[in-house]
């Protein structure tokens, strides 16, 4: 029996009605290269079931503390039953791409059981009409709850259950262990116990926290960098309906890779940023509701020490970045972003990246939770802006990984969204087919984004112009020959102000790119969910 720390604990207590805090995605394979060129349900089962043994996440389950007096426990579930768990389902006809997004939308869209392990695994067939696809390969969507991993310990739990050849190497099944449940008597004491550890971590917290408040008040002055103020209010901020759409827009990372070496010290998500605010831009313009100052998003960072990377659960740091939405010129937009991405992890240092968690393993779990059912009951959520998005890296396997023997194709990845936050993108690499390939997937609210597939041909333009602006053959004219109307000097960045400044466009799509990125098929850059 184990215990949830504060942050995971964290991620049941946000999930409110129509707001699941389960993370997860669509893998894709080509069955071609599984011995005789097919994989059966009962195969997948099997696997599966030989591999129970190397990740806690498949057979624990949640054991509440009367009252919420304490933070629940995983404990070993008894009566586990590994087809419950794992289904096997058709895409709906005509089973093209759009129809695959569709089904997948509803199915993250519901919250999982809590009085069973908290994960869920769905093989789709039937995805015969999607273009760019071999012909009679099958999908995997996989869901499992926020609180038993992050991002970081989702992508090792993903390795367990593949291989590196189509041979499936063979596991000996492991002792899966069992638990006497404790009686509530038990759970009470134990809560009355860490009850007394409170004042200690509380005042281990504050010693914590002057040092870094005096950081960051240093910082300042010194400029290092500076507090984002004056967020703005977008469609993607307000109340979360319990409906979702998915897609995805890959790149190829060696065109990727070639952006980023056109600026010294730019960093690969600097690229993958810009991308995004390009196409937040884009898309807002389209609707008119373009914000003249920056958006700002938030980007979680893995905090763990090298002798903590296997461990699981959450342990995620925060950091606000501002997207520069207000530079219309893309790798002007760039280099601001990497300037601004600069100092956001400057004052994530100073403030102490596992200071959060802290935070969340000293603060009551019901409390916190009264505290979030309260704010969103008082539309108190919506009246502070945070972030308009979250951006998030999950780094995939460096190598080729088949399952069943079937080789892995495309995969796309689902995050959750949070109280006045209707948009996530996860940012995803790997190694598909000897190729190395970077994809942007977003998961939003319904009502907020009626038409995902316009958004992903935002991703893919922003791109292109992206790809036109610092790589191009034609000679750019040099920023001291044009001016820019300036923005508010709060929302400016230190890269901005250098730029004497291009004038702004009133609409992002201006620019007309030499050439369209590599898209996955036509089919998906019309598709919508």
């Amino acid at each position: 029996m184990q215990q949830l720390s504060g942050q995971d604990a964290m991620f049941l207590h946000v999930e409110l009605d129509g707001l699941p805090q389960h993370i997860g995605g669509v893998s894709i394979y080509d069955q071609s290269t599984a011995p005789g060129g097919k994989v059966r349900f009962k195969q997948i089962l099997a696997l599966l079931k030989s591999r129970l043994h190397l990740s806690p996440i498949f057979r624990r389950k949640l054991l509440t503390v009367p009252w919420g007096l304490d933070r629940p426990y995983w404990i070993e579930d008894p009566d586990f039953d590994l087809e419950y768990h794992v289904r096997h389902i058709a895409l709906p006809a005509p089973g093209d791409w759009r129809q695959l997004c569709i089904l997948n939308s509803r199915l993250h869209s519901q919250p999982l059981v809590r009085d069973k392990p908290l994960w869920e695994m769905y093989v789709i067939e039937g995805l015969n009409n999607v273009e760019g696809l071999p012909p009679n390969c099958f999908a995997v969507m996989t869901k499992i709850h926020h609180a038993a991993m992050d991002g970081a310990s989702g992508a090792q739990m993903f390795g367990l259950i593949h291989d590196l050849s189509p041979e499936v190497q063979e596991v000996e099944p492991g002792p899966l262990h069992t638990e006497r449940q404790p009686n509530n008597i038990e759970l009470l004491t134990r809560a009355y116990v860490n009850g007394l550890r409170k004042p200690k971590q509380v005042y281990k917290l504050l010693q914590q926290a002057a040092p870094a408040f005096r950081r960051i008040r240093q910082g300042k002055t010194k400029q290092d960098f500076k507090s984002l103020e004056d967020k703005q209010t977008t469609r993607f901020q307000g109340d979360i309906s319990p409906h979702r759409v998915v897609d995805s827009a890959k790149f190829d990372f060696q065109q990727i890779r070639a952006i980023k070496n056109s600026q010294p010290g730019t960093t690969v998500n600097d690229v993958m940023l810009t991308i995004v605010s390009g196409a937040l831009r884009q898309y807002l313009a389209s609707k008119n509701e373009l914000p003249e100052q920056t958006l700002v998003t938030g980007c979680p960072i893995d905090v763990r020490s090298e002798d903590e990377r296997n461990a699981g659960g959450n342990m995620v740091g925060f950091m606000n970045v501002s997207l520069c939405s207000d530079i219309e010129d893309p790798a002007e937009r760039m280099a601001a972003i990497h300037q601004e991405a600069v100092e956001a992890k400057a004052y994530a240092q100073a403030l102490g990246p596992r200071i959060m968690m802290d935070l969340t393993d000293v603060i009551p779990g019901n409390v916190l939770s009264l505290a979030l059912r309260g704010a969103a009951a008082t539309n108190l959520t919506q009246a502070n802006v945070v972030h308009n998005t979250i951006v998030t890296n999950v780094p995939g396997a460096p190598f080729q990984l088949y399952f069943c023997g079937a080789r892995l194709v495309d995969a796309i990845s689902f995050g959750p969204l949070l109280p006045n936050v209707g948009l996530f993108h996860i940012v995803y690499s790997s190694v598909m087919n000897k190729q190395g390939t970077i994809s942007i997937s977003i998961t939003a609210d319904r009502n907020m984004m009626p038409d995902p597939a316009f958004y992903t041909q935002c991703l893919l333009d922003s791109f292109a112009l992206l790809e036109q602006a610092t790589l191009g053959t034609r000679k750019r004219k040099k920023s001291s020959t044009t001016k820019r109307k300036k923005a508010p000097a709060k929302s400016r960045t230190q890269a901005a102000r250098k730029a004497a400044a291009r004038p702004r466009s009133k609409s992002a799509t201006s620019v007309k790119p030499k050439a369209k990125p590599r898209a996955r098929s036509k089919t998906r850059a019309k598709a919508g969910a």
